[in-house]
């Protein structure tokens, strides 16, 4: 779970929101355990290599396909979040005043949490 802010009834205030969505993917999976169960150890193997990709102090755009994978990624297993993170560095690497520091931050951090969110899934799910 992460907190986000959110307007509800013309008032802007905190709740908390799923980082994964879960249920997408279990329905995308007809329900079968185990290919979420591969899906989430697949993501969360890729996750180390996308966070070394994602380095803003590297050289050269390596990073961008970095990014388009883990966006397919993150869509696939329903982290939102962190595809609409990947979708604003991509859109915004073609404006002239782009932060790419700042935008592979963004990117960074959304993967983090949702890397996390799994974890704690694939754990609950364990016990």
């Amino acid at each position: 779970m992460a907190e986000v802010d959110r307007v509800r009834d013309g008032r802007l205030g905190r709740c908390q929101v799923d980082v994964v969505d879960f249920d997408y993917l279990v329905t995308y999976a007809d329900s079968d355990m185990a290919v979420v169960a591969e899906v989430l150890s697949l993501f969360c193997e890729q996750g180390a290599l996308w966070l070394r990709v994602l380095d803003p102090q590297e050289p050269g755009v390596g990073w961008r396909d970095g990014v388009h994978s883990l966006k397919g990624a993150a869509l696939g297993i329903g982290a939102m979040r962190l595809a609409d993170a990947c979708s604003e560095a991509e859109k915004g690497s073609t404006r002239p005043d782009w932060d790419r520091n700042l935008a592979l931050s963004r990117v960074r951090e959304a993967l983090s949490v949702a890397l996390a969110e799994v974890e704690a899934y694939q754990k609950a799910r364990a016990a």
